[in-house]
């Protein structure tokens, strides 16, 4: 029989980020498989391969949000002054300079969710 085994992660409210398999919710620990995995999705504002979404004064709650396209090249984020970013994905440098950022009037100041549609970038 065909089987796969899913991966699930998630960031804590200590800005953690941990590895589960589901759905035996069993934790991966070991870095150098979690570094082999292969994302199908990705909406987490932490990890090495979003470093860059920070800017150089940034607080780690300013960023709230965070989608890679379906093509995996880009990565839009949402953050606490209502600014949506577009990035080239990964980002694992520093203080990336975003190449478009779009500054939203909305009933909230802050960002909180953003995902690209199906016929992405």
């Amino acid at each position: 029989s065909n089987f796969s085994v899913v991966i699930s992660k998630v960031s804590t409210g200590s800005y953690k980020r941990q590895v589960y398999e589901v759905p035996s919710g069993k934790q991966l620990v070991d870095q150098a498989v979690i570094d082999r995995i292969t994302w199908a999705t990705w909406t987490s504002v932490l990890g090495d391969e979003v470093i860059g979404i920070w800017s150089r004064h940034a607080e780690k709650a300013d960023v709230n949000c965070a989608c890679v396209s379906h093509s995996g090249i880009n990565l839009v984020t949402g953050d606490d002054f209502g600014m949506v970013k577009l990035f080239d994905f990964p980002c694992p440098e520093k203080f990336v300079r975003t190449f478009f950022f779009l500054v939203l009037y909305c009933f909230s100041r802050r960002c909180t969710m953003e995902i690209f549609p199906s016929l992405s970038l």
